[in-house]
């Protein structure tokens, strides 16, 4: 599937969880904390901005936001918190969409740079970033680790969550570093909703050398937005890349 009939209305419509999931305050705050730490006196660009889910706290901050998204119904979903003067929002590939301006953070959170689906793409996706950015600006991911280890041979899948009600899977082709996550809800009732979404996994020392093809160097990488270390162990990074100060 393409990423504009995966993020269509009924996704847009059922995406925003206020106060649970992605959007609980545990999860929410240290990112927007961090990236307006970021951002210092500047603007900041977020890739993929969806509904609004980090852009809009963070203009709550003082910190103006311009947004790239592909998906008309979740720019929609946007306006309903905000208008276009507050959050500006451009329609397009975050891979080669130009938004207007210069910014000295340019971000793209929650495992996003993954729905593209090459590494010709995800590299675009670095040097789209880098062409916004000032000098000495940051380019911030939060992304994923592959759970690989978790694959004895022969299995191609591992459950990340269970919970009452909700069961996720993820289903690897390691020869093309693809994933297809699967989101399963159930109740009581004997039916079930599948929902799924294509990804291409990226290992952070390939991430890295994206960057360098960008002209942006590795400043940070921890486990989460608050910090904590990165180890072998961890299940997700927040990685900060800079560019060039000027001379």
């Amino acid at each position: 599937m393409e990423q504009d009939e995966i993020w269509d209305a009924e996704a847009a419509q059922h995406y925003d969880t206020p106060g649970a999931g992605m959007f609980e305050p545990v999860v929410l705050e240290p990112a927007v904390d961090r990236l307006a730490q970021l951002a210092g006196d500047g603007a900041a660009l977020e890739f993929a901005i969806g509904t609004g889910r980090v852009a809009v706290p963070l203009a709550a901050r003082g910190v103006p936001v311009t947004g790239i998204e592909l998906s008309l119904p979740m720019v929609e979903q946007l306006r309903t918190k905000a208008d276009e003067a507050t959050i500006p929002v451009v329609v397009g590939d975050m891979a080669t969409t130009v938004a207007p301006g210069r910014f000295s953070l340019v971000y793209l959170v929650y495992n996003t740079i993954s729905n593209l689906l090459t590494q010709a793409e995800q590299v675009e996706c670095f040097r789209n970033a880098a062409r916004h950015l000032v000098p000495g600006g940051r380019f911030v991911i939060e992304l994923w680790v592959p759970e690989l280890r978790k694959l004895p041979p022969g299995q191609t899948a591992t459950v990340w969550q269970s919970d009452p009600g909700y069961i996720g899977l993820d289903t690897y082709d390691v020869l093309r570093q693809q994933v297809v996550s699967h989101h399963i809800r159930f109740d009581e009732t004997k039916q079930a909703r599948l929902t799924r979404s294509p990804h291409r996994y990226i290992w952070p020392a390939e991430l890295d050398l994206m960057a360098q093809l960008a002209g942006l160097d590795l400043e940070t990488r921890h486990a989460d937005w608050t910090g904590a270390e990165f180890t072998a162990e961890s299940r997700s990074h927040v990685s900060v890349y800079r560019s060039e100060p000027a001379r």
